[in-house]
């Protein structure tokens, strides 16, 4: 058995009362790390942004400006300039494209809404799986914090009980010397 196996079999034994078999695979990956004394952070952008595809990038960026007021304006104003068009501007000039009750505008709204929501859609799917990784990260974190507490109060409970017993010896001299 490795040096690294041995350290790892023992402060699961100790620290969390529990054999090495016994932990899921993501408990084993963090006693592996305390004891190689690696940090057991990784950034969650950097390993989901490594899996993005083409489209799952054209989808985040499709619902952040849908969601911006940026879109909103632009939407407002689209629409407002539409309207006007189609009642005052056409109506007096010439033949409008779109005349009320604007069934060709419905037409529009209705297809960006159908293209907007699957891949709004899409993007909180993945902003799902980017918080469950989050999620698990902060336990590993957590884990080895907890850990690491452990083993800091086992070492300054092995230090009080020296001090202790270096104390109770130098008592015991001290007694065994008046008498």
């Amino acid at each position: 058995m490795k040096s690294t196996d041995q350290s790892v079999t023992l402060l699961a034994q100790q620290l969390l009362d529990n054999g090495f078999e016994r932990f899921t695979p993501r408990e084993r990956r963090v006693l592996l790390q305390i004891a190689k004394r690696h940090p057991v952070t990784r950034n969650v952008n950097h390993a989901v942004a490594d899996a993005d595809s083409l489209g799952d990038r054209i989808a985040d960026k499709v619902a952040r400006f849908g969601g911006s007021w940026t879109f909103i304006n632009l939407f407002v104003g689209t629409m407002a300039a539409w309207v006007l068009a189609n009642t005052v501007i056409l109506t007096r000039y010439g033949t409008p494209f779109d005349a009320y009750p604007f069934i060709f505008l419905n037409l529009v709204l209705s297809m960006i809404a159908a293209l907007q929501a699957p891949l709004i859609m899409m993007s909180q799917n993945r902003q799902a799986e980017r918080d469950r990784m989050t999620a698990s990260l902060d336990y590993e974190v957590n884990l080895k914090a907890e850990i690491e507490i452990m083993a800091l109060h086992e070492k300054l409970d092995a230090l009080r009980f020296d001090q202790l017993e270096r104390k109770l010896d130098i008592m015991l001299d001290r007694l065994a010397s008046r008498s």
